[in-house]
């Protein structure tokens, strides 16, 4: 008899798909997508948790009229694991938004077209 192999993956619907697995515009989806899927295998969350506050915040996105195409999906997957993993006590809120300047930081201080290193958005070794 053949293992099941049905994962979370496979239980998602609405991903676009090649037959294969899901299909991500951008790279970074992916990241997330897999982070996701470990930290809930991990036992940081459940997977029913996760689902429970991915659909609360698609919710809300409809609730406050904002357009939805379908191409802002995985950004409603960014704040709801910045969400959880707050709540959880995982990461602090300030860690977040400290770690988002030190991006910004980085990238304006990156010359166009060279790769973006997190250093270069560190003031405290300027």
């Amino acid at each position: 008899m053949k293992p099941d192999k049905t994962s979370h993956i496979d239980k998602l619907s609405g991903l676009a798909s090649d037959g294969e697995g899901p299909v991500f515009a951008q790279p970074w989806e992916a990241q997330l997508f897999a982070m996701v899927l470990e930290l809930a295998r991990q036992g940081v969350f459940s997977w029913a948790e996760w689902t429970k506050m991915l659909g609360v915040e698609i919710a809300a996105v409809r609730d406050r009229g904002e357009a939805d195409s379908g191409t802002t999906y995985y950004q409603h997957w960014l704040v709801t694991l910045e969400q959880i993993l707050s709540e959880k006590g995982v990461v602090q809120d300030s860690d977040v938004q400290s770690r988002m300047t030190q991006w910004r930081e980085a990238y304006l201080n990156t010359p166009h077209g060279r790769p973006i290193h997190l250093a270069a958005g560190d003031s405290s070794q300027a």
